[in-house]
Parts: C-alpha cells; sequence; structure tokens
C-alpha cells in the first residue's frame, strides 16, 4: 500500500487493543512511518510503547484517516474528541461492532466519509477476513485507503451495502466462535469414544485446522473435497448422515445460530 499520504497528513488510531494492534503492526511491517501515527489508548500495552508512535500526544487537525478500534460501549466517550475532524478531510474508518453509520454522521456530519468495517479474530495472525461498506460521502478512494488498511490483517471485501452488515457478522464476524466450539466438541467426542483429553484436542484442533486451511488453498469447493472423502458406505458417510440431516443437523442448526446472531446484530444497531 502507497502510505505517502497518510505520512504526509497522519493517522489516527482510536483504541489499540487486540485489533488495533494487529493492524498498526501490519501497517508499520509495510512500511508506514511510526510517527505518523497518533495513537489514543488509555492503557498502552508494553508493546505499543515500544512502536515510536505518537501516544496520547497532540493530534493533527485533518489527518488523512481516523481508524476506531475502541469498544462500542466506549463509543459516546471516545467518539466526540474527534468531532471537529469531521466534515469531509478526514475518511473515518470504524472497526466498532454494532454501530451504524447513521451513528458516525450523527457526531461527525453526514459530509463526513465513513467506512464500516466488520473484521473478525483471526486479524490477530493476519488470517481475518474483513467486509467494507461506506457512507454516500466515500468515494472509491475512500473505500480503496480502507481496504489498503484493513488488509494488513487479512482478506477485505466489499458490500452492497450497510444492510448486509448483520448477515456478515453472524457468518463471519461471530463465526470464529462457532469453530472453536466446534473444536470443543470434536475434542469432547474423542473423549467419548476412549482417547485422552489430550490427544483428542490435538486431533481436533490439527483436524479443523487443517481441512480450513486445504479449503481455502484446493482449486475444489469444500462440497466436493467432502465427496472426496467420504467413501460410499464407509465411516465417513455414516456420521454425515447424522452431521447432514436438514432440521437436527448442521443445515439447521447453523441456520438457526446464524439468524439468532443476526437478529441480536439488528437490535444492537437500534
Amino acid at each position: 500500500m502507497d502510505f505517502s499520504n497518510i505520512s504526509a497528513r497522519g493517522l489516527v488510531l482510536l483504541g489499540c487493543g487486540k485489533m488495533g494492534s494487529a493492524m498498526l503492526a501490519g501497517w508499520l511491517k509495510g512500511g508506514l512511518a511510526p510517527q505518523s501515527v497518533h495513537v489514543i489508548d488509555p492503557h498502552p500495552s508494553d508493546w505499543l510503547k515500544g512502536t515510536g508512535v505518537v501516544l496520547n500526544g497532540p493530534l493533527p487537525a485533518t489527518p488523512a484517516v481516523v481508524l476506531i478500534a475502541v469498544k462500542p460501549q466506549m463509543m459516546a466517550a471516545a467518539l466526540p474528541q474527534l468531532q471537529a475532524m469531521g466534515g469531509g478531510q478526514t475518511l473515518f474508518v470504524t472497526v466498532a461492532a454494532g454501530t451504524t453509520i447513521a451513528t458516525y454522521e450523527a457526531i461527525l456530519g453526514a459530509t463526513t466519509p465513513v467506512v464500516r468495517a466488520m473484521p473478525n479474530t483471526p486479524a490477530a495472525i493476519g488470517r481475518g477476513i474483513t467486509a467494507i461498506c461506506g457512507n454516500a460521502a466515500a468515494s472509491s478512494a475512500d473505500l480503496d485507503m480502507a481496504e489498503g488498511l484493513l488488509s494488513a490483517v487479512g482478506q477485505v471485501v466489499r458490500l452492497a451495502g450497510e444492510h448486509q452488515m448483520d448477515a456478515v457478522t453472524a457468518i463471519s464476524g461471530s463465526g470464529p466462535a462457532y469453530v472453536f466450539h466446534l473444536i470443543e466438541a470434536l475434542a469432547d467426542a474423542g473423549v467419548a469414544l476412549g482417547l485422552s483429553a489430550d490427544l483428542a484436542m490435538q486431533l481436533a484442533k490439527a483436524t479443523v485446522g487443517g481441512a480450513g486451511q486445504l479449503a481455502e488453498d484446493a482449486a475444489e469447493d469444500p462440497a466436493q473435497l467432502r465427496v472426496n472423502v467420504t467413501s460410499p458406505g464407509g465411516t465417513t458417510a455414516a456420521a454425515l448422515a447424522v452431521l447432514m440431516e436438514p432440521e437436527t443437523g448442521f443445515p439447521g442448526l447453523l441456520r438457526r445460530a446464524t439468524q439468532a446472531a443476526a437478529d441480536r446484530g439488528k437490535e444492537l444497531g437500534k
């Protein structure tokens, strides 16, 4: 990514927890000058203190970008201090869950370009996927800028509009927790079949991690990969007959789970 505009005008990072730190590490590795980054964080980590960024100091009047990475419940207190940067010269990018574009526009003004993003926790190891959408004031160049910054922690996809954000939250935003629970459940099933807890967990972690990597890397789609490993009348087929039952198996269960997540997202966004 070309950081020249940011280097000249500065970038403000509001909040530098796990997600903020992962993004900052990616930017610095990509060549962004530490002195052009202004971080606002009341409890900075030792790692952050050693990066060379401007920490809790004076802010530029019109930075190129303000990236908001605070928890939603801290938004009401944190955002007003950046109100003077609204109006159109500064791009605001937010990775805060559940806070709508309208909320930002109400504080910063409707002419302020805002890009809302939903990353997920694998961003911490550079393997995240982030969905973005912009308001009416956000130009294609603004979306390109946001995509470039968020690419530091993984893949980026663009949505047709904010109306898709609750669905994205339910699938990729909350999705890692579903996978972690799958690992727990698979390991517990191994213990029930007579394996030790440590061995069952090792097998479950490696199986889910390896299968996920294979699904990303293979030319075939996941349905074909499933067929490839399923011998007719074999052990995998016996298990899949249970897991693929439309209502009690994975299909119905995940539809209900993701619908619950999407519904909750709508409630939180009101």
